[in-house]
């Protein structure tokens, strides 16, 4: 073996790059395989094409050559024009002689190839990586399954249903701030909807976090549907023509109004349309279960991998977690730093799983699923905002434990900064709009102060921001002791101190009355739960000069207890960073 490589070193020591190019790609043309290229030599063009630098004519038909092949296109070349061909479209590559890209066309099946500025600023820019990505979602989206009779009606079925979501996504819409783009995705009938297109595939953006002064939004913040369509085990009727009633109205409900199904031309075929959902989004079984009952379509569990929910979303946020391992993480906010912990024993009964595609066969079924998508991602946004890569350090200022309470609300547990005492604060998503925060603790029965964090949660769905308002508005109580006693001073106090969160509630408190409802009740399981999860771990003659148990004064008194007492036993790590 030594001698065969010392032998290919002086072979190929004097030799080009092109010529070595050359090679590599001959020896994948007599692959022993014909219908899979060798592996190792597909990986090898791969590594030296990363490497090289694309300065020729050559060298570019070399690397559109193979992206064509790692995405399954055709490839051909006629003079200076690269060909890279599907069966229901194809991109034409117009070179120069120097290599440089003059132009780029994409061409549907049965029409004139257009201009695409995407494609032509990425090659020129030298951006492969991105090149085959867009060149993989345009495949995808003309990847059609079926011999050519089949492919044309289903092309014609996913044109139809694309003409009819781009007219309901310019309808009529409740909303806050119609120049938000982040408004216009997240409150529009089916967000924002990419259609007609050639360069494009039919796409629907749903749900970004909302953020303070986010404009415009980054394509990784936000969530898309990739539309498309796949075979399936029973015959469908699926649109030819458009299904909506003309001039397009909406319903009392504020949803679109449909014709009835013999109105619309259909055909039967062996198929459904797909939702791929990029990222996938981890759902909890109620809101997962809801998909099924949208479309009465099957769900398929197959390949399922339930795992505790902020394990789950801490997978997705590339950080490795088991399913009994505690999530940990830190944010700092303001120059301080959070840390917040996910005890794996609590959340082990709130399970999610990761969902990439959802099913449906009518254009009505799209807005209902994209709210229950949106509720979901509304209940993730908020805790994928407390769960980081980053470590906790050892010099974290404010620890907060996060329990679960329902399938749309958890609490978080903390040290108060004014007394010797817990507090706990219930936040509840009961939709994608929706958003209450409850907080309790001795003396804390202030509803503006309830409705200024919840103000703030609703605008940036962000736990670290929320919670720092929170801490800093009862740090305050300290340093002042009048604003218990004056409505007055509370407010001057609330005004004077200025913080990005404080900006939000004040921009938010006056234009949210048709997005949030304050439910003043909290029924009497509440309370039991909220009991549990204050666990008392000293004597009882310690909590006496604290809390005045009175119901009158405070219906849920909270014990003054070490914070995340129930899983510092379990973590030394932990307990000797608290």
């Amino acid at each position: 073996m030594e001698t065969i490589i010392s032998g290919l070193h002086r072979k190929f020591s004097e030799k080009s790059w092109n010529e070595t190019f050359q090679l590599v790609r001959r020896c994948m043309d007599k692959s022993r395989d014909e219908s899979k290229p060798c592996e190792p030599l597909m990986r090898s063009m791969q590594r030296l094409q990363e490497v090289f630098n694309v300065s020729s004519i050559n060298g570019m038909k070399t690397r559109l050559e193979t992206i064509a092949k790692q995405q399954g296109l055709g490839f051909h070349v006629r003079d200076g024009t690269c060909y890279l061909t599907a069966d229901l479209f194809y991109l034409e590559v117009v070179l120069l002689p120097c290599g440089e890209v003059e132009v780029v066309k994409v061409a549907p099946l049965g029409g004139a190839p257009v201009p695409s500025e995407s494609f032509l600023e990425v090659l020129r820019s030298k951006d492969f990586a991105k090149f085959s990505k867009r060149l993989g979602d345009l495949f995808s989206q003309y990847n059609i399954p079926g011999d050519n009779e089949l492919k044309l009606k289903l092309f014609e079925s996913l044109q139809a249903l694309g003409k009819d979501l781009e007219q309901i996504s310019h309808l009529p819409r409740t909303s806050v701030d119609p120049s938000s783009q982040t408004d216009h995705i997240n409150n529009g009938i089916v967000g924002t909807v990419t259609f007609g297109k050639e360069d494009c595939p039919l796409t629907v953006q749903f749900f970004v976090s909302p953020d303070i002064g986010l404009t415009p939004v980054s394509e990784a913040q936000v969530h898309t549907a990739q539309l498309t369509i796949g075979l399936s085990d029973v015959p469908h009727r699926l649109q030819v023509a458009s299904s909506i009633s003309q001039p397009p109205q909406l319903d009392a409900h504020g949803y679109p109004m449909f014709k009835s199904p013999n109105e619309v031309p259909c055909d039967q075929v062996p198929a459904c349309f797909l939702l791929k959902l990029e990222p996938a989004v981890a759902m909890v079984p109620s809101l997962w279960n809801r998909l099924s009952q949208i479309t009465d379509l099957p769900v398929p569990d197959v390949d399922l991998q339930w795992a505790p929910l902020p394990n789950r979303l801490s997978t997705d946020s590339h950080k490795e977690t088991s399913d009994g391992q505690d999530v940990i993480s830190a944010v700092t906010v303001e120059g301080r730093m959070h840390t917040y912990v996910f005890p794996a024993e609590a959340w082990e009964g709130h399970r999610g799983t990761l969902v990439d595609t959802v099913s449906f066969t009518h254009l009505s079924h799209v807005p209902a699923l994209l709210k229950v998508l949106r509720h979901q991602c509304a209940i993730n946004s908020a805790l994928m905002s407390a769960i980081t890569p980053k470590c906790p350090s050892l010099f974290s200022e404010l620890h907060f434990e996060v329990l679960p309470e329902t399938n749309t609300s958890f609490t978080v547990t903390f040290h108060r900064p004014d007394t010797d005492s817990l507090a706990v604060l219930v936040v509840d998503v009961p939709g994608s709009h929706q958003v209450t925060c409850r907080l309790f603790g001795a003396g804390l029965d202030d509803p503006s102060l309830e409705e200024c964090i919840s103000a703030v949660m609703r605008r940036c769905h962000s736990l670290p921001m929320t919670l720092q308002t929170l801490y800093s508005k009862l740090s305050e109580r300290t340093s002042c002791p009048a604003l218990l006693s004056s409505p007055t001073s509370t407010e001057q106090a609330d005004n004077d101190h200025v913080s990005p969160s404080d900006v939000s509630c004040a921009m938010d408190t006056d234009d949210t009355s048709n997005t949030f409802s304050h439910d003043p009740t909290v029924p009497e399981d509440h309370a039991t739960a909220l009991s549990s999860y204050a666990a008392v771990s000293v004597s009882q003659s310690e909590l006496v000069p604290e809390i005045n148990p009175s119901p009158p004064v405070d219906p849920y008194p909270i014990a003054p207890v070490g914070v995340f007492s129930p899983w510092m036993t379990n973590n030394d790590q932990l307990a000797e960073l608290i």
